[in-house]
């Protein structure tokens, strides 16, 4: 989403009741997707605990999300493991190399 200031969109989004002005790339549908993304889990952290304290909703969200990102870049390495090998199974079916590619 950051970029090296170059072509900087402004985009005002809504999260957990409160509006922020985000500056960020030129893809405002994106930063808008990412902000309601945001909103939706902080909401449902608050409804799931009962929460009310928004620092306390945030720091959950922040930790949820955090869960799930390292979640899914274990599923990645283990994905790209799964086609290494299978790449290299494939070669040697094929007595192929790398450079062969």
């Amino acid at each position: 989403m950051l970029n090296d200031g170059v072509n900087m969109e402004r985009v005002q989004v809504e999260i957990y009741g409160q509006a922020y002005n985000i500056k960020g790339g030129t893809d405002t549908a994106y930063t808008r997707e990412l902000a309601a993304y945001v909103d939706g889990k902080m909401r449902a952290i608050e409804k799931g605990t009962g929460t009310v304290d928004p620092l306390r909703v945030a720091i959950l969200t922040a930790i949820t999300i955090a869960d799930e990102f390292y979640h899914e870049r274990k599923r990645c390495s283990e994905l790209e493991n799964t086609a290494g090998n299978a790449v290299k199974r494939l070669m040697e079916l094929t007595d192929a190399t790398p450079d062969d590619i």
